[in-house]
């Protein structure tokens, strides 16, 4: 592998620091010479901090609703089917805008501060839609449609952002950050089981709406991407060996040969089966999501443990999520996609088992598993698609698989709602499980783009 330059001596508009450009022998070029404070004046570590607290303000809406759904039916008189149709819409809308708004990004249209602000401030009004409109169509409207339109912006800007910042070693970055999205909500999960009712609902959720806005505002002031091609300074790109941290998982998850456009992306094959692993996956986690605490009550266990393994889920869900990225970085991407899904699929028949014996303790281990799989897949398809197609058209590409999680939403809350009816929690866990084998056998064909399929093809 050879380094040609292209732009030697080159100064950089923005910063007026001198950069190079270089190329790899797929004709892959990286600009060099950059560090990150001379682009944004202090360390790229504020990009990780500042998403990561961005997304455990908005995990909220996704994590912390299944506890609220019984004070919500109660006091807006909507019925079970109302609040599961009310999140799945909400998913839908909050995976779907990723590939319009990266798209925007891509263009210059949209910066990342401005999505992200634009976002924080739809995500208050869902919030206040759910607070104060009893007509379920409206309270779809306004938290469903634009509070998952808001989270989707916020929650693509902060996951493509930290990829672009940390490209030789996306794999835990990028976990550590989408582990917020998780456990994030684990206070208001235990205020939503123990502290909300029919006589505080409207304060409580006005309060809520209040804190995310001036929180995601407040991070999203200081979001900035990178130039184009940018690649950290003292990282060789073109190396393949080394002890360093960033050699070795450039080693395991080797740089894309080439940046691939969408359509390009899609023409491999590859993208098309990523986004098929991802709805299926994402289908068997929000199942889980939308029906733990309920099966737990129907089985019999009470309040505490209903609460803790919806706690335990959503810990696990997120801190798993930073674990397995960063064990990416060293075992490699798929690997670590593939184990995490069959984790995800074993689980689901462990719940069934547990509720069986009616064990409590057994059923907050296979929460503790089903959190853990229902959430890592989410940073290992966020960094394997950089990894497959390059981080300059992240924003889109990422958009595209992460679409998935918008047909997801649809049969893991409210055709889930259908087949808990019409099979029972057993079988529809039972469904859940099998799901998730194939989307793991999916994961398994998953090969980088153009590269030798070799030991270091990932």
């Amino acid at each position: 592998m050879t380094a040609e330059p292209i732009a030697a001596g080159s100064t950089a508009p923005a910063t007026g620091t001198r950069y190079r450009e270089i190329t790899d022998e797929n004709g892959r070029v990286y600009r060099v010479g950059e560090t990150d404070r001379d682009i944004l004046g202090h360390s790229r570590k504020f990009m990780v901090y500042l998403p990561w607290v961005a997304m455990m303000a908005i995990s909220v809406s996704e994590y912390a609703y299944g506890s609220a759904e019984d004070t919500l039916s109660s006091a807006h008189g909507w019925t079970q089917s109302n609040t599961f149709w009310i999140l799945s819409i909400w998913v839908f809308f909050q995976a779907g805008i990723a590939f319009p708004a990266g798209w925007l990004r891509e263009k210059g249209i949209l910066t990342a501060k401005r999505a992200t602000m634009i976002g924080a401030f739809m995500c208050m009004l869902g919030f206040l839609a759910l607070s104060h409109f009893h007509n379920v169509w409206l309270a779809i409207l306004g938290f469903g449609v634009i509070g998952g339109l808001g989270s989707g912006l916020v929650y693509a800007t902060c996951i493509n952002m930290v990829g672009k910042w940390f490209p030789e070693r996306k794999g835990g970055k990028t976990g550590f950050v989408n582990g917020g999205f998780a456990y994030g909500s684990l206070p208001f999960i235990f205020i939503f089981n123990y502290g909300f009712d029919t006589s505080n609902y409207h304060r409580v959720l006005d309060m809520i709406g209040a804190y995310v806005l001036v929180v995601v505002l407040v991070c999203a002031f200081f979001f900035r991407d990178p130039p184009k091609n940018w690649w950290p300074s003292g990282v060789d790109p073109l190396a393949k060996t080394g002890s360093g941290k960033s050699e070795k998982s450039l080693a395991k998850n080797p740089p894309a040969v080439r940046q691939f456009t969408p359509k390009e992306a899609i023409r491999t094959g590859m993208l098309p089966l990523m986004w098929l692993s991802l709805v299926l996956t994402a289908g068997v986690s929000i199942f889980g999501i939308s029906f733990q605490v309920d099966f737990a009550k129907e089985v019999g266990f009470g309040p505490l443990v209903a609460a803790s393994s919806m706690g335990v889920m959503a810990v696990i869900n997120g801190v798993g999520r930073a674990v397995v990225g960063w064990l990416s970085d060293i075992m490699g991407r798929k690997p670590s996609l593939v184990f995490v899904i069959v984790v995800l699929g074993l689980a689901q028949f462990g719940v069934i088992w547990a509720g069986d014996i009616r064990s409590e303790w057994l059923f907050l281990v296979f929460a503790f598993l089903s959190g853990f799989g229902g959430g890592a897949f989410y940073p290992m398809f966020a960094a394997l698609t950089p990894d497959y197609f390059g981080e300059n058209y992240n924003a889109t590409n990422y958009g595209l698989v992460y679409s998935g999680k918008l047909v997801s939403g649809l049969f893991g809350g409210g055709l889930g709602s259908m087949v808990v009816a019409a099979w029972g929690y057993n079988g529809a866990y039972a469904l859940a499980g099998g799901i998730s084998m194939v989307a793991a056998a999916v994961a398994l064909l998953l090969r980088q783009p153009g590269r030798e399929r070799d030991a270091t093809a990932r």
